[in-house]
C-alpha cells in the first residue's frame, strides 16, 4: 500500500474532490482526518465508511484560530500529520461591473486565504519532523481565463503561485508543496451546471474545445493524481509543480470535426 501508516488531513474531505481523495488515500492505507466546513455528520459519515481510525472534524478555514485548534485536535488524536490536502473551495460568478463584495470576499477568503491558513497551522509540525506533503487543489481557471468568473480565476491563480513560492521556502525542510488544477470534474459543486438545460449549449461547445472529447473528468481521476503526489514512491522528486488535469482543455484551442 502506497500510504501505509500515513495520516492525511483532508480539508473539504466530506464531499467532492476532497471526499474522493480521502477514499483513495484510505484505500492505500492512510488514516484520514476528514474536515467539513460545518456539517460534522457528513464528515463523520465519510470517516466511518473509509475506516482505518479516520475521524470527522468541522472547521471554518477562514478563521485562523479555528484552524489552529483543528490541527491541535488532529495531532492529539492521530499523533502526526504526514499529508495536508487543501480541497475546500467555492465557485460563484462575478461578472465585471456587477460583482458583489460578499461573493468576492468569500471566494478570496476560502479559496486563497483558507489555503494559507491551513498551511500556516500545519507547517511548524512538518518542519519539526523534517518531512511532509502539502497538496493544494487549484483549478484550470487558475491558468486559463474563464469569462464571468474573474474572482474565482484570480483566487485559484493565487493558489498556484502560492504553491510555487512555498515549495521554494519549504523544500529544504523536507516538505513537498504541489498543486492540482482540475478542469471540469463531476462533483456536487457543479451539479447544477451539469443538469441545467440552459448550460447544455455551453457544455457542448466546451466539449468541442477539449482534445479528449470529454466534458468532465471523474473525481476519482483527480484523486489518483493526489495519490501520485502523496506517495513516497512517486512523489519524492516533485516540488512546486502544478498538475493540470483537464482532458487537455488548457493546452490550446481545439475544435473537433
Amino acid at each position: 500500500m502506497e500510504l501505509r501508516n500515513k495520516v492525511a488531513l483532508i480539508v473539504g474531505g466530506s464531499s467532492g474532490l476532497g471526499e474522493a481523495t480521502a477514499r483513495k488515500f484510505s484505500s492505500e492505507g492512510a488514516t484520514c482526518a476528514v474536515v467539513a466546513s460545518n456539517n460534522i455528520r457528513k464528515a463523520n459519515k465519510v470517516a466511518r465508511e473509509i475506516k482505518r481510525n479516520s475521524k470527522g472534524y468541522v472547521c471554518d478555514i477562514t478563521k485562523p484560530g479555528q484552524v489552529k485548534s483543528l490541527v491541535e485536535k488532529v495531532l492529539i488524536n492521530h499523533k502526526k500529520i504526514d499529508i495536508l490536502v487543501n480541497s475546500a473551495g467555492i465557485f460563484v460568478p462575478t461578472p465585471a461591473g456587477d460583482t458583489k463584495n460578499i461573493d468576492m470576499n468569500s471566494m478570496i477568503d476560502v479559496n486563497l486565504k483558507g489555503t494559507l491558513n491551513t498551511i500556516n497551522a500545519v507547517v511548524p509540525h512538518m518542519k519539526k519532523r523534517k518531512k511532509g506533503n502539502i497538496i493544494n487543489m487549484a483549478s484550470v481557471a487558475g491558468v486559463r481565463a474563464l469569462p464571468l468568473y474573474g474572482v474565482y480565476c484570480a483566487s485559484k491563480a493565487g493558489v498556484v503561485m502560492l504553491t510555487k513560492v512555498l515549495a521554494t521556502e519549504l523544500s529544504r525542510d523536507g516538505i513537498h508543496v504541489n498543486s492540482i488544477s482540475p478542469g471540469n470534474t463531476e462533483t456536487p459543486m457543479n451539479e447544477t451546471i451539469r443538469t441545467d438545460p440552459e448550460w447544455k449549449p455551453i457544455l457542448d461547445f466546451m466539449q468541442k474545445l477539449t482534445p479528449s472529447g470529454k466534458t468532465y473528468s471523474s473525481a476519482e481521476e483527480i484523486a489518483n493524481t493526489a495519490l501520485f503526489l502523496a506517495s513516497p514512491r512517486t512523489g519524492n522528486p516533485i516540488y512546486g509543480a502544478n498538475f493540470v488535469i483537464d482532458e487537455g482543455f488548457a493546452a490550446g484551442l481545439f475544435v473537433a470535426d
